[in-house]
Parts: C-alpha cells; structure tokens; sequence
C-alpha cells in the first residue's frame, strides 16, 4: 500500500474517494469545504440524517453532485473536542471497513485535515499509515484461492490543512511504514502453522532481514553451542522434542561501539503443548501462537533496521517447542540454569520463564542499558487484563514510565502490574533454589517475579502479552502487537 501527503483545499483534490470526518453540530474543515464544492450536497445528508456523526458510523455516497471526488465515504467521529489520535484510528479503521468488497483502489482521508484539537501531524499521518495496514492486512500465503472481498485500496492520500505541516506528515509516513512491515513480519510468523514456523524457521527469517538492513548482523546459535553455554533451564522445555532449538541473536549498531545497548528478549515457543503436564485439547491449536513474544521482538528488529535510529540494540530470542515425550522433562526434575541457579519443575507448562530466564543471563554479556523481555507468558494476565492491555512489570519506575507513554502514543495500550518481592515468595522449594511455579494467585506477578530473579540490578522490564498477542474465533490470528509500542520506546530512547 503507498501512501502520500496531501495538501492544498479539498475542494480541488481529484480523488476517487474522500473520506470524510463528521463530527457532532456544524459541519467544519474538509467537510465544509467539500459541502461547498459539490453546493451543499453534503449538508443535506447530514440534515436528513443519512449521514452520522457517531464515532465509527459509516455512509459511503457513490456518486457525488459537484467537487472533484467520485465518491465520498462519511465517517461519523464523534464530538470535536474529544477527537484524537485513538478517534481517529477508529474512524480510519471503520472507513477501510466499509470499503471491503467495493471497486476503490484510490483515496484520500481528509481526517487528519485541519482536526480539532490540533493533532499532531507526524502521529496523525504515523497512526494512519498504521491504522490502515492493520485493517487491510490478510493472511493468504497458505490458501489456494485468495479472499475476493479484501480491500483492493492501494494508495492512500493523508491531507494535511497546511503546508507547514507537511514535512512532519511525511515523517510520519515513513516511521508508520516500517512500523506497519515490521507488525507485518510478526503478524506473518504468528499466524504460520507450527509445522512451518519451527525454530528453525523463526531463525531463518531474522537472518533475512539482517541481510537486508545496514547495521545489523545475525547469529543463530545451534543446540549444541546452547549447550555449551550450559543454559539447562531453556534445554529442559526442549529435550522432548524431535526440533532442534535455536538461540537467535540480532544486533543493530546505530551507535558508537562503547554506547551501551538496549537489549530485546522474546519467548519464542513454536508450539506449546504444556509437555508432561498436558494442556487440555479445546484451543490448543493456538498455542502456535506462544512465539509471538519472539514475533514481536524479530518485528521490532525489522522496523529499527528499516528507521536507522541512532542506538544500540540487541535481540536475544531463544525458540523450541514443547512436547510430550519419553524423553521430556518430568514435574520433579530439577535443572541448572545458565545463572547456575537451580529449579525445580513443578510445571512443565510454565516453560516460557525457563528459556527466558537463560535468555536474559546470555543477554548480560552485551552490558546492557536496559532489558526488556517479550512473552505470552501467563493466563493469570488474561484474566486480569483481559484482551486490552500489555502487562507492564518492572521495578524500575523510569522504564516503566516509558513503556507506558510509548503505549499511549503508539495506541498499543499496555498497564503497570505489581512485580512486589512477595510474589516470589510461593517459589520455595525444598529441593532447588527455586520452584518455576508458585501460588496461581497472582500467578502473572509470580512469572514475573521468577524473571526477577536472573537481571541481577540491570534495569529491566517484563511485558506479558499474553492476551494481546493474537486474537480468537472468527477473527482468530495474530496481532502483531507489541511492535508499536517497543519501537516507539526505542524511538524516545534515541531521543534521550
């Protein structure tokens, strides 16, 4: 999909199809405009109540009286004072919604033109772009005919009411396309079936895209170099399985050498059936979705390869599956992490913070900045948050703060959950340092208590995303959730 900046009135702007805002009242901006090119044909449809200014609502008009668009496709966006960023998402989203299945391959969306509120033109154009790649996004490698009523919209004008605006419009553009390619990359490995997204797989695909981005080169380590390494809590979740596993490391160097890099883990589980302590059957099918922790984070990569910031940056994304096996790990084995620090498996299903936990030991070699690790780690955080929120865990009050103001700026919405000493406390055991299972109160704050264990005073901080990352039944597939948010936060760190 290409995307342009558009500006000059909209009363002169040729276009197959206008998208235009609505708000509650008098019509304003492009609208007006419009209403008095075509002379005052717009004005009518709202006055006959065809036409809704109800956030969301739609009213495509196919054939237009005067002005220079060929159709205009209303969309209802609610009072003015209360429109912004996440208004104008919605209302995008509900336009490319209410284009499925028709003709228009061309048009222009007069919602960023002169808003109320004065949005801000680089968010406004960034959102859109992203906004508009998640609503047309299909997956359709793997289907023998493809879906006849997905959006045949290919190029999308973004209006900016001044010309000064402009530059920071196409700023916006840029930054929201690689954002949207690298949700793409995520959204693409989360939703391939398990018997093609293997370990290998995953570590195929992030050597790709160090091939093709400056300032980045890949490492994929093979079982027995993790061996070597002696990470024996992430070979424990794989040793009942026929697929080998893969330690895949990324770095990006935007910055000088002695420049202290950012560090991304991501829980990259390819299929997940519990291993000895089964799942049971219903939905198990989307447990190919217990690798988009390393999804997001590989995405995140692709996005910072494409933008060139100038930081540091590490991906550190350990990949097996977990099965159930004659050889698989037993409730009751005990095994020496890369830390040297020792657990008692009391859940074979509680096998994500295994490999993490080797993961971010192997990730403090690189003496990082900070580390944030990625994973679809615990129910306990669906039942909390439900499908809404990242889970935020940190004790650090800074990057805690960060992570959350890149989720509002960015719309990938993320909350702060308690990560207090005492959460670890029901990981006693009488046998190993530790258990890797505690109390199932709290158990999404036990997790991250667990990972708490292995940062050793590093800044860091845990993002359960668990109940984001994909979603379920009749639009059941990946989100491509948290690419948004952790390449704005790496965005700002530039910044810093």
């Amino acid at each position: 999909m290409e995307f342009s900046v558009k500006t000059g009135s909209p009363g002169s702007q040729r276009t197959a199809c206008a998208i235009v805002p609505i708000f509650e009242g008098a019509l304003r901006g492009a609208a007006k405009e419009l209403d008095a090119a075509a002379g005052g044909a717009l004005r009518q449809l709202v006055r006959g109540k065809d036409a809704s200014s109800k956030l969301g609502s739609t009213l495509l008009v196919p054939h237009t009286s005067g002005g220079p668009a060929a159709r205009w496709l209303l969309v209802g966006c609610g009072k003015a004072d209360e429109f912004d960023c996440k208004r104008l998402a919605t209302a995008l989203n509900a336009a490319l919604n209410a284009l499925k299945g028709s003709s228009v391959r061309e048009a222009i969306s007069y919602l960023t033109y002169e808003p109320p509120g004065g949005l801000d033109p680089y968010y406004a154009a960034r959102l859109s772009v992203e906004t508009a790649r998640g609503a047309t996004y299909r997956f359709e490698e793997l289907k023998s005919k493809n879906d006849d009523k997905k959006p045949r919209i290919g190029r999308i004008g973004i209006a900016v009411g001044a010309s000064g605006d402009a530059q920071e419009a196409r700023r916006g553009i840029r930054e929201g396309t690689a954002i949207a390619n690298g949700a793409d990359v995520a959204r693409d490995l989360g939703n391939r079936p398990p018997n093609v997204c293997t370990p290998t797989h995953l570590a195929d695909v992030a050597r790709e895209i160090g091939g093709r981005c400056q300032n980045m080169k890949v490492e994929v380590l093979s079982e027995r170099e993790i061996e070597k390494l002696e990470m024996g809590a992430f070979l424990s979740v794989t040793q009942g399985t026929e697929e080998p596993a893969r330690l895949i490391v990324m770095h990006y160097s935007g910055a000088a050498k002695d420049s202290k890099p950012v560090v991304l883990c991501g829980k990259g589980i390819t299929f997940d059936t519990g291993g000895i302590s089964l799942k049971p059957p219903p939905k198990m099918d989307e447990m190919k979705f217990d690798m988009c922790g390393a999804a997001g984070v590989i995405g995140a990569m692709a996005a910072i390869g494409e933008l060139q910031p100038r930081l540091n940056v590490v991906a550190v994304v350990p990949t097996c599956e977990n099965m159930p096996s004659g050889r698989a790990t037993r409730p009751g084995d005990i095994v020496r992490s890369m830390s040297g620090k020792t657990v008692e498996i009391l859940n074979t299903d509680a096998e994500g913070r295994l490999i993490l936990c080797d993961a971010l030991t192997y990730a403090k070699r690189f003496e990082p900045r900070l580390m944030i690790d990625v994973a679809t780690l615990t129910g306990a955080c669906v039942v909390a948050l439900g499908h809404l929120h990242t889970a935020v865990f940190s004790k650090d009050d800074d990057l805690a703060a960060g992570l959350l103001e890149a989720s509002r700026r960015s719309l990938d919405s993320a909350w702060r959950m308690p990560i207090d000493d005492e959460y670890g406390e029901s990981l006693a055991s009488n046998f190993a340092d530790f258990a890797n299972a505690g109390s199932r109160e709290g158990g999404a704050s036990v997790a991250a208590a667990f990972l708490a264990k292995f940062v050793d005073g590093t800044p860091w901080a845990h993002l359960d995303i668990a109940g984001v990352a994909w979603r379920a039944n009749a639009n059941k597939g990946a989100t491509g959730r948290p690419v948004p948010l952790l390449v704005d936060f790496l965005l700002h760190v530039e910044d810093a």
